[in-house]
């Protein structure tokens, strides 16, 4: 991890025009959607809805400063956080299933782009966090490009997080070059039968890494400032299933040779059977000791140094609980989409 403290990269596409170019190129996808690889095609700018239940407005589910993310993410201050509701994925295990998948009020967590960008400047200069974390944002590009937009001229200036399960479409990645300063990205799956089988997805896994290596190519290797925040770079997330399923030892192989040596990988062993898990037995329980030390020692093997192993034994704790009052600055802890 290098350090350095530069501008975001969005202030200057403002300045130039090229952010709002941006933002009318990706709202005119609307038409026909193919923001994300469903490419369902519905025409959400008439508030059509396909696979990710969303149509024009963005929906905003929650909204927290998190500290329970990665150390150089949440920092002293916290991230600010704004979790999008809905999912282009379906994931049995989803301890964000309230907000992703069952979020039957979704219509009234509507929010105009502009009232999008009043938040983004709250939790910037009223909560003093850290950067702006986007979570699921994958269906929401272009409203929240046109969020970013209205919020420059407001006085935003912090680093941009886009933390996603990476199950993203290459156009709508590109077109955020510049804008996002971290990408903070899950990594799976490495085989495709269990993507179909427990996020009702067909080909995840090519999806995926064709999409961190774009990651990879806009920020590259982690970089922090003097006091260890992060400043732009990319984090990968693998969430340790039991049996072996999210295929660990052969996605840290990929990311060692296809993206590089130097990537930042969080590996998470707070699996929980939540949602609908308990319905499939392969993942009707936690991970094993054994299956924790395996990881531990492919790390190793692999030559994996920068990043993070969480400990075992509070998985429980992890999951959040998106059905409690009390918003908009509820500090619920956020586990994988």
């Amino acid at each position: 991890m290098t350090r350095t403290a530069a501008e975001p990269g969005y202030i200057a596409l403002y300045r130039s025009g090229e952010l709002e170019r941006r933002a009318r190129a990706l709202e005119a996808r609307l038409r026909s959607c193919d923001i994300c690889p469903r490419q369902c095609g519905i025409d959400r700018l008439n508030n059509e809805t396909g696979f990710c239940h969303s149509a024009y407005l963005p929906v905003v589910a929650a909204v927290c400063v998190h500290h329970g993310e990665e150390p150089p993410v949440s920092g002293s201050r916290g991230s600010g956080t704004i979790f999008f509701g809905n999912c282009n994925l379906r994931c049995v295990y989803c301890q964000n299933y309230q907000i992703s998948q069952e979020l039957d009020d979704a219509p009234a967590r509507e929010m105009t782009t502009r009232a999008l960008a009043e938040l983004m400047l709250s939790l910037q200069d009223e909560e003093r966090c850290h950067n702006i974390n986007f979570v699921s944002p994958s269906h929401f590009v272009p409203q929240l490009v046109r969020a970013v937009l209205e919020a420059v001229p407001m006085g935003l200036h912090l680093p941009l997080v886009y933390n996603t399960s990476s199950y993203d479409s290459l156009e709508s990645l590109k077109a955020l070059d510049g804008i996002i300063s971290i990408y903070l990205a899950d990594l799976r799956y490495a085989d495709d039968r269990w993507g179909r089988e427990f996020s009702q997805v067909l080909d995840y896994v090519a999806r995926a890494r064709a999409a961190i290596r774009e990651m990879y190519r806009q920020v590259g290797d982690l970089v922090v400032d003097e006091e260890g925040i992060a400043g732009k770079g990319l984090i990968v997330r693998h969430l340790i299933l039991p049996g072996r399923l999210a295929g660990t030892r052969d996605s840290l192989a990929w990311l060692v040779s296809e993206v590089s040596p130097t990537v930042t990988v969080s590996i998470m062993s707070q699996y929980f059977p939540t949602n609908r898990a308990t319905e499939f037995p392969l993942l009707a329980r936690e991970i094993t000791l054994a299956e924790y030390l395996e990881v531990r020692a492919w790390l190793d093997e692999l030559g994996i140094e920068n990043g993070w192993l969480q400990e075992m034994g509070a998985s429980e704790s992890y999951v959040p609980d998106f059905s409690r009052e009390g918003r908009p600055f509820d500090s619920a802890l956020a586990g994988p989409g």
